[in-house]
């Protein structure tokens, strides 16, 4: 709700990794030519030697004293602002003059947050390369904690910039200032948020409460999750005795090619989950109490126009995407009859649950990173000597943490580091899915490039626009791989790109559904685990439709998923983003002539203008259902080829 907003987000995350459009599951260690031990770790000693260096003793400390020294100065210039007795009422807000003292406390107020902000994205981002690559290191998970509590006065601050913005006459300091003017659309938002602010002395107890509130309660999850270990015997023939595996490698068995491990591990999984319902439960209640009382508190309708508003969409344009999704969901459900037929040899018209990633294919193809890395670049090079050489360089400077390991996030994600320099967290495979998550998380990377020359303010790139790069980089991978592939490595790799876009347009739908559903409910009382488990059921059903066994869905993947217990609404902007992705890319397919030059210049802006307004560049209107149905035809293509490759069909 406010300009911290800009640090709070660890990363630009693949859910699960739902914007990877051909893989959700960390893998466990792969029988190829690469260990955990030999796979890239990435290289954090260009900022600090350690958490427990002197220097990044006083990089802390430089940070906490910026934030101090910043909310000495918003004292000293008035930088406060009330918010609206009543959150639905902004007119008690007077409207303050734009004179040459205004001008410049707003300039360097400005200049000094960016500064600020820019700073603590950095430490925050290098104490998560630790934090997430092992969440059982304490001291890492003791510097996170200390910082957050350090968020808590910058997260004021925010609130008090945004208050005071709001009291401003934003077109009067745009006209006398060029740094406003550069931050225009910012500010325009900003005011909008100064409507819905909470009195100020509300606000400061919602961000000193939200540590031991909505903060505990995303912590408890990530922790349990990735730490949650399952008993596991591969067989059933007693030859083998139990493993106790990472709920991650659980997860990645759902893509093994044995259905009967598949069907196995998916009764594992189901079982492990069930045993942490309760506390998982809880969490789900918990948060959703919290984001609907806020939202009640600061006067929005509901939690999902927040939503709307922070993802630089109107919901016209949502309810424009979300109706060309459900028009797409007879092709979808074709698809995943065809893939019940192939797996069961004939024997099943719906596919189970724990057939939903098996492989298709006899793709005989085992991808080493290395020739993961030069693959991806040499495409990339068919693109732009520019994104090649950027590729190049984030191998060489170890930017990349590729090996899955006890106590590693599960899937990937790319977080910005600083300025024009990303990490990526990778659980690698050694199949084109591996291959194809590299691309798409590099795409992230080049986006944050893109933005090196834009302030912290400048770069707040929502999750709809997020995706942009990801997709399009993907999307760029897959095509050259269909192309040189023979005809088993096509189908490989259509069911996986196939399988990512159901995942990303019919499983966030039913997640959309369900978040939706529970916010509601949620105003009346807590919900059971049974009841959201119901709740998850109803909506799978009503997506999935009949191309799945509607006796074998998941019930707990309310259980699965972070996003619901890290933000709100972290579904439907990755179904923006794909379709937008695919969007772009059949524009460039059609002209490549001076294709560069504009998609860069929209990756550099995403922070600075709405969503319509940057697809408008493109001859894109984001709330016409032609767009979102054009590039669900890309997705039908592929349909209608894999049909073909397989020979099968309705």
């Amino acid at each position: 709700m406010d300009f911290i907003a800009s640090v709070e987000p660890l990363a630009v995350a693949s859910p699960c990794a739902e914007s990877s459009g051909t893989t959700f599951f960390a893998a466990a260690a792969p029988a190829s030519l690469d260990t955990e031990a030999t796979l890239p770790r990435w290289n954090m000693s260009v900022i600090y030697p350690g958490l427990d260096s002197p220097e990044f003793a006083d990089g802390f400390q430089n940070a906490v004293r910026g934030i101090s020294e910043l909310e000495a100065f918003f004292d000293q210039r008035g930088i406060a602002g009330d918010a609206p007795t009543d959150a639905t009422d902004a007119t008690n807000v007077a409207v303050a003059g734009c004179d040459d003292a205004t001008v410049e406390t707003f300039e360097a107020a400005t200049a000094r947050y960016n500064a600020l902000l820019e700073e603590v994205r950095t430490l925050r981002a290098y104490i998560s390369a630790f934090v997430t690559t092992d969440s059982r290191d304490a001291v890492a998970q003791a510097r996170m904690s200390e910082l957050r509590r350090e968020f808590v006065t910058l997260s004021l601050l925010g609130t008090r910039f945004t208050a005071w913005v709001g009291t401003l006459d934003i077109e009067a300091l745009i006209a006398r200032s060029n740094l406003a003017r550069e931050h225009s659309y910012l500010l325009q938002k900003t005011a909008i948020r100064a409507q819905h602010l909470m009195p100020p002395g509300e606000e400061a107890l919602a961000a000193e409460l939200r540590l031991g509130a909505g903060a505990a309660w995303s912590k408890l999850h990530s922790d349990m999750t990735s730490q949650l270990s399952v008993p596991f015997r591969k067989d059933e023939s007693g030859t083998m005795k139990d493993e106790v595996l990472p709920m991650s490698v659980i997860r990645a068995l759902a893509t093994d090619p044995d259905r009967e491990v598949r069907r196995r591990a998916y009764e594992a999984e189901l079982s492990a989950w069930e045993k942490v319902e309760v506390p998982l439960a809880a969490a789900m209640n918990s948060l959703k109490h919290e984001t609907n009382t806020l939202a009640t508190r600061r006067g929005w309708d509901s939690a999902l126009d927040i939503a709307v508003f922070e993802n630089n969409i109107d919901r016209e344009t949502l309810d424009a995407m979300m109706g060309a999704a459900r028009d797409a969901f007879p092709d979808f459900r074709r698809y995943l009859r065809m893939k019940a037929r192939v797996v069961s040899n004939g024997q099943a018209d719906q596919l189970p649950w724990h057939d939903l990633f098996a492989p298709l294919g006899q793709s005989r193809r085992v991808w080493s990173w290395r020739e993961a890395e030069l693959f991806v670049a040499k495409q990339f090079g068919g693109y732009s000597h520019t994104m090649r050489g950027f590729a190049e360089r984030t191998y060489r400077e170890g930017w990349i943490d590729a090996g899955p390991r006890p106590g590693k996030g599960d899937g990937a994600f790319c977080m910005g580091l600083r300025r024009d320099e990303s990490r990526i967290l990778h659980n690698y495979k050694p199949a084109f899915s591996g291959v194809s998550t590299l691309a798409h998380e590099l795409g992230h990377a080049y986006h944050n490039l893109c933005l090196a020359e834009r302030s912290a303010l400048q770069s707040q790139t929502p999750m709809t626009l997020a995706e942009t790069a990801s997709i399009f980089c993907e999307t760029i991978i897959r095509q050259a791989a269909l192309q040189a592939g023979e005809r088993d490595e096509q189908i490989a790799i259509l069911e996986a790109s196939l399988q990512g876009a159901c995942q990303v347009v019919v499983d966030i739908t039913s997640r959309f559904l369900f978040e939706s559903r529970v916010l509601e409910k949620r105003r009346e009382r807590e919900l059971s685990p049974a009841e959201m488990c119901e709740m998850m059921l109803q909506a799978q059903r009503e997506t999935y439709g009949d191309g799945l066994d509607p006796n074998a869905l998941h019930p707990y993947m309310w259980a699965v998923k972070g996003h619901y217990y890290g933000s709100t609404f972290y579904n439907f902007p990755y179904m923006f983003g794909l379709l937008f992705g695919l969007g772009l890319y059949a524009q460039y397919a059609k002209q490549r002539q001076g294709f560069h030059a504009r998609y860069d210049a929209l990756l550099s802006s995403t922070g600075m203008a709405d969503a319509a307004t940057l697809a408008r560049d493109f001859g894109i209107d984001l709330r016409d259902g032609a767009f979102w149905n054009a590039s669900f035809d890309l997705i039908r293509q592929d349909i209608a080829r894999l049909e073909t490759l397989l020979s099968v069909r309705d």
